[in-house]
């Protein structure tokens, strides 16, 4: 049985692209032709990423299908924009609290931060469109149902959104190696937290665009931590701070 947010074929692929269907990511068959060439070019377009894979995977996934060489992967769930993230902040009567993801790619990672994301009273997230996870079926189960409160943003461009923020009076914080210690920061007011992917972390680009960078002590024989779990620490760092403890 085919996923509900998989489109096969290409007439099918060809609507939703031009509908402006929320799109992850189109896997395209080795050596197809023809009106193939169309898609790439409108996909390329949206700046959906694109990848070549062969017909034994093509075939798994339309479960029988008449796939035509291309499979599209529709998002799970739609995507806000910046304005709804300050829009509830405001219903909040809170200053805007954002989590931005620079190129996470695991699902499950995106998940778990949303779940917390969530408890801990952030107002959104941002995520890029290229290299990185978008809202997926695996990211709703991860995050326990937070996908349903918490909008989430897909920007074109990381330092140019983070630009945006600090016009709006938003202060950045990026999570990463020698920094201050987060928990002698100053997280308070309107902040976004940058978490950065698991295997490269934040790109130097972000970084450099960044108001000031935190970490966290490492005193263990291991030098890093997962994802998800320093955006737990620094977001309910803010939250602490926030309450006033």
């Amino acid at each position: 049985m085919i996923s509900e947010n998989v489109i096969i074929g290409r007439n099918p692929v060809i609507e939703a692209l031009k509908n402006d269907r929320e799109i992850e990511k189109l896997l395209i068959g080795k050596g197809a032709e023809g009106s193939i060439t169309k898609i790439i070019g409108m996909a390329k377009d949206k700046q959906i990423p694109i990848y070549q894979s062969d017909k034994i995977t093509l075939d798994r996934i339309a479960a029988g299908g008449n796939h035509q060489g291309v499979v599209a992967y529709a998002s799970a769930y739609s995507y806000a924009e910046l304005e709804d993230i300050y829009a509830l902040a405001k219903a909040k009567g809170e200053e805007p609290f954002i989590i931005i993801l620079d190129n996470l790619e695991d699902p499950h990672n995106l998940g778990a931060i949303m779940r917390t994301a969530e408890c801990a009273g952030a107002h959104g997230l941002i995520i890029p469109k290229r290299r990185s996870c978008g809202l997926t079926e695996v990211v709703a189960k991860a995050s326990a149902g937070a996908i349903e409160y918490l909008p989430c943003v897909k920007v074109s461009n990381i330092g140019q959104t983070i630009d945006r923020l600090k016009e709006d009076g938003m202060w950045i914080a990026a999570c990463d190696m020698g920094g201050v210690n987060y928990y002698n920061q100053d997280l308070t007011g309107k902040i976004a937290l940058v978490i950065g992917s698991e295997g490269t972390g934040i790109s130097q680009l972000v970084r450099k665009k960044c108001d000031y960078i935190v970490s966290m002590p490492m005193v263990g024989k291991i030098t890093s931590l997962n994802a998800s779990n320093a955006a737990a620490i620094l977001m309910y760092e803010v939250r602490k701070q926030r309450d006033g403890k």
